[in-house]
């Protein structure tokens, strides 16, 4: 009986598995239908939608002062910038221009936010590598910057302290010591990253060559921000379509030419020196003024379209609203970074092992909540 058995070679065989929606490397509820021969990844289909909330459908029944606060729920490790995007599209339309004071705090605030989204992402991925003590390394720093934001915001996460036209109120008395303070503070504890992780050469052999993207490849895909740039495609929109105070800091759009998930890595981990440099341009540089242009109760947005776009921790993040000249808008869509990184896993994965699937995912740093919205 045993010689009608036949022995099926794992490496030969196609197994289809589930990789979530509930799994601690996904970083969110996100399913993975992975095509496998053996541990070889033949295939990546990513399945979205499942905290789908339908936030651009509910803008379309709410004024322009209430969907501000669904903007910070998209990516919310980059709240404070989507807010920012979202005003500064109002603004547009509206042809207003906001105080010096808003701008240079606006950028600063973008910065910090970058920071605290960068230190986020080195824990995780430092973790889903193996590396536990990298996400107290990481959430450690990071404490610092939520004390700015609760101090001046009234929030350490979802701010919605921008406003059309400005801000809620003014920055707190305090603010430019903490941010100096934390600026000194985080240029001593940064290179302990780099100590622990990014000359590891456990980290180096998993992240070296793996999760290959040409230059030509994201810019196909659409991958903007650091999974971009980490493949040559210079796309920092603070540098291309400067807003705020961009045009008057000094700072270096970092690329990379390798195309792999380290070099994803390597960008992120110089953007925070970039974001530190911008920081320290404009701490004691604040114009004084008003922190807000004073709007009607009821806004109203003239006839037509309008698209801004900001470069958020994660690349593009752009809104596009069409209005009727109602206090509601006809449609409002939001172009998320991460659902065009995320397209690219496949690409990215295929013929690599199911434990570089982890890696590549980590160097992408998508939010799911940014992708289903």
């Amino acid at each position: 009986m045993t010689e009608d058995l036949k022995v099926i070679d794992a490496e030969e065989q196609e197994i289809i598995i589930n990789m979530g929606p509930q799994h601690p490397s996904t970083h969110g509820v996100l399913r993975l239908v992975l095509s496998l021969k053996g541990e070889i990844v033949n295939k990546v289909e990513p399945h979205c939608g499942y905290i789908h909330r339908g936030i651009e459908k509910m803008s379309e029944s709410m004024t322009y002062q209430q969907i501000l606060h669904l903007t910070d729920r998209l990516d919310y490790l980059s709240a404070h910038i989507n807010n920012e995007a979202y005003c500064l599209t109002v603004e547009k339309a509206l042809d207003i221009e906001v105080p010096d004071r808003v701008k240079v705090v606006r950028t600063m605030l973008d910065e910090l936010t970058r920071l605290a989204s960068h230190q986020l992402w080195w824990a995780s991925f430092g973790m889903d590598l193996g590396g536990q003590t990298c996400y107290f390394y990481g959430l450690r720093d990071r404490e610092h910057i939520l004390d700015i934001f609760e101090e001046t915001t009234g929030s350490r996460f979802l701010q919605s302290y921008n406003t059309p036209g400005g801000f809620m109120a003014d920055i707190h008395p305090n603010f430019q010591k903490k941010v100096k303070e934390f600026i000194t503070y985080f240029r001593k504890k940064l290179p302990e990253y780099d100590q622990l992780l990014s000359g590891n050469i456990i980290m180096m052999e998993r992240t070296k060559g793996v999760g290959m993207l040409t230059k030509e490849e994201a810019i196909s895909y659409g991958v903007t921000g650091p999974s971009g740039r980490g493949s040559n495609f210079s796309c920092d929109l603070r540098k291309l379509h400067p807003y705020h105070a961009y045009d008057k800091v000094k700072f270096n759009e970092v690329l990379r030419t390798e195309c792999d998930s380290y070099a994803r890595y390597m960008v992120r981990m110089d953007e925070m020196r970039e974001s530190m440099n911008i920081l320290e341009q404009l701490v004691d540089n604040i114009p004084a003024g008003d922190f807000a242009v004073k709007m009607k109760p009821v806004i109203k947005l003239p006839e037509g379209d309008y698209y801004q776009r900001v470069e958020a921790a994660r690349g593009e993040f752009g809104v596009y609203i069409i209005s009727k000249g109602e206090k509601y808008p006809y449609r409002v869509k939001f172009r998320s970074p991460s659902f065009c990184n995320l397209s690219s896993i496949d690409l990215m994965t295929r013929g690599n092992k199911i434990a570089d699937l982890i890696a590549i995912g980590g160097s992408l740093d998508y939010v799911i909540p940014d992708i289903d919205r």
